[in-house]
């Protein structure tokens, strides 16, 4: 079959991909003197591994990860408290197939969100369709949908995702009418699908981002509580200042204002 004859009919199949490596793959045969079925073995070999580079960066851009964060520049050593099993144990993603929901606390700059985006990373790898996105920008994006007729598209869009990760979560109050949707929402995603959490909070004042409605609040994290698996970070935030220069223009003035200039001593 002539070159063009073949590329025409790898295109109607879907697998014109194969173009890429076809050349490549033709002179290792022949230097090789492979058999028809190797080199048919190696051809679509390429095509399985090109169309699952493809799905991953598809997955990757639709998680909409705030940069790119793994387990492996986790900086584990920083919390000596953290169950460091666990979460090798949640990267099996193990918790997707129980839809359990997997609760994530600690102080600012602990490495919250970095942890969730590597869990999030590995659910990729595996398959799994992932969204990354705070507390605010959830309620928004429904409150938004509303304004303009797509909520419903909207709640099911979001309901039907294998994992949601919710940073932030309670860095502000929940009210009318973000803390009914939010409920909605995880009552909608309970024992179905997936959802992480972030916080800066304890557990225990997870009741106080619903001021406006109490029972919601509980009946929200009754659900989500409900077989979490939890991971609490402890330690000093990694966002701390870098010192600044040595230099004349850093050193602390001293004195009292004369004629509105500072008297050095």
């Amino acid at each position: 079959m002539h070159t063009q004859e073949l590329s025409n009919t790898l295109r109607a199949l879907r697998l014109s991909g194969i173009l890429d490596s076809l050349e490549a793959r033709n002179r290792q045969a022949v230097d090789g003197q492979l058999a028809y079925t190797e080199f048919l073995a190696l051809l679509l070999q390429d095509e399985v591994a090109r169309r699952d580079q493809r799905k991953f960066d598809t997955l990757m851009r639709q998680a909409q990860f705030r940069s790119h964060k793994t387990l492996e520049d986790f900086a584990f050593d920083r919390l000596p408290g953290l169950n460091r099993s666990l979460v090798h144990d949640l990267a099996t993603g193990r918790y997707l197939q129980e839809k359990a929901p997997v609760l994530i606390v600690g102080p600012c700059g602990t490495g919250k969100s970095h942890l969730a985006q590597a869990l999030g990373h590995c659910a990729i790898r595996q398959g799994a369709d992932v969204l990354f996105t705070s507390q605010s920008d959830l309620v928004g994006s429904l409150h938004a949908a509303r304004a303009t007729g797509s909520h419903d598209r909207r709640f099911r869009q979001l309901a039907k995702v294998t994992l949601l990760i919710v940073d932030d979560f309670g860095l502000k109050p929940l009210r009318p009418p973000h803390d009914e949707d939010f409920h909605d929402l995880i009552a909608e995603r309970y024992e179905r699908v997936t959802t992480m959490m972030t916080s800066n909070l304890d557990f225990t004042e997870w009741g106080d981002v619903f001021p406006a409605n109490r029972m919601l609040g509980a009946a929200t994290l009754d659900r989500l509580r409900h077989g979490a698996y939890r991971l609490i970070l402890e330690g000093e935030s990694y966002r701390a200042p870098r010192p600044l220069p040595e230099g004349p223009q850093n050193t602390p003035k001293t004195g009292v204002a004369k004629g509105g200039k500072i008297a050095h001593s």
